[in-house]
């Protein structure tokens, strides 16, 4: 893979772009076919079911739940390994304060079209697409959602696109929580891409928590878009999967108010050098750099983005959305040659 070198992180060596390979099925290749064969048709059916019928009808969050946990019962994902920073095992229910709750945010790692559809069966959250360069969110759909992990990486929102702020969106929706994935695109699982700026638009005081799922095998993950087929296949041929969900302290929203800016003086015979320097200061030398976050504001994501790090056991890397967009059209220019 030294042809993708260029996509490798230079401070670890991680490559969050590249595919996981599925292990050889070997001589279970007929028991993975026979699999793969009969749960196709079911999940197709079901999901057509539940995104074309139940979700639009004014039905209770509980059948609309049983829906979502036999869309992820049929692919084989019985097991979820549930962590919360500082509960013990078996004292959850007398720790809720410590999982998501209405009016607070979810910063969600983003690696495969699982991660939203296991954060709308335990949640039952708002989702939101974010951009790399804007604080404003667009308002999505489950669907929607999903389908974005197997979508090329957007840098921009697209032109019909409405756009608004987590203020406006926790306002107009204050019984459900808000879930927001700041890589912007999909990852292998193997490192934390660096955030868009849209978390910040969330209200002072704000209860933000950084979720992190990773999947055993991993080969769930879809890093490259338009893999349908072998998501598929590795999604539908393996007996079972293991979602490990890892969920941090709170991070609380921080003031985001930015200092004002003081004019630089007009260049006259009045001023000199010493002005031009101060004034510069004045300007947020000091509080905030070439990306317009303030110290307070950058601090607020890197303590989410470590968080994310931490519990997904994988490092922060320096690689962006275009990034990707670069390693995608590579990706592609070589698998035709192949």
């Amino acid at each position: 893979m030294e042809k993708y070198s260029k996509y490798r992180d230079k401070g670890s060596g991680i490559a969050p772009f590249l595919p996981v390979p599925t292990d050889p099925s070997g001589i279970y290749l007929p028991f993975h076919t026979f699999l793969f064969a009969v749960r196709i048709p079911l999940l197709l059916t079901v999901s057509l079911t539940y995104f074309l019928l139940i979700s639009w009808l004014p039905v209770g969050s509980l059948v609309k739940k049983a829906g979502l946990w036999t869309l992820l019962g049929i692919p084989g994902i019985w097991w979820v390994d549930l962590q919360i920073d500082g509960v013990r095992r078996g004292s959850l229910a007398s720790q809720q304060s410590r999982l998501p709750f209405p009016g607070s945010i979810i910063a969600s790692s983003f690696t495969s079209p699982i991660d939203c559809l296991y954060l709308a069966a335990i949640f039952d959250p708002i989702f939101t697409a974010s951009y790399p360069n804007t604080r404003s969110v667009q308002r999505i759909s489950l669907g929607h959602a999903m389908l974005r992990a197997l979508f090329p990486p957007q840098s921009k929102p697209p032109p019909n696109a409405k756009l608004v702020d987590l203020a406006t969106l926790i306002r107009d929706n204050p019984d459900s929580s808000i879930v927001v994935l700041p890589e912007c695109t999909t990852t292998n699982g193997r490192g934390i891409l660096p955030f868009s700026p849209s978390l910040l638009s969330a209200p002072q005081g704000t209860t933000i928590f950084p979720i992190s799922l990773r999947y055993t095998p991993a080969d769930i993950t879809t890093p490259v878009p338009g893999a349908y087929l072998s998501f598929l296949w590795s999604l539908c041929s393996k007996p079972t999967h293991c979602i490990r969900v890892r969920i941090a302290e709170s991070v609380p929203m921080a003031s985001n108010e930015r200092r004002p800016q003081t004019p630089k003086p007009k260049s006259s015979y009045e001023t000199n050098f010493f002005d031009d320097f101060d004034g510069g200061m004045a300007n947020g030398g000091s509080d905030s750099d070439s990306d317009g976050l303030t110290s307070g504001e950058r601090k607020v994501l890197n303590k989410i983005g470590e968080a994310l790090a931490r519990l997904g056991r994988v490092k922060r890397v320096g690689l962006s959305v275009k990034d990707k967009d670069e390693f995608v059209a590579l990706w592609r220019r070589r698998q035709k040659i192949a």
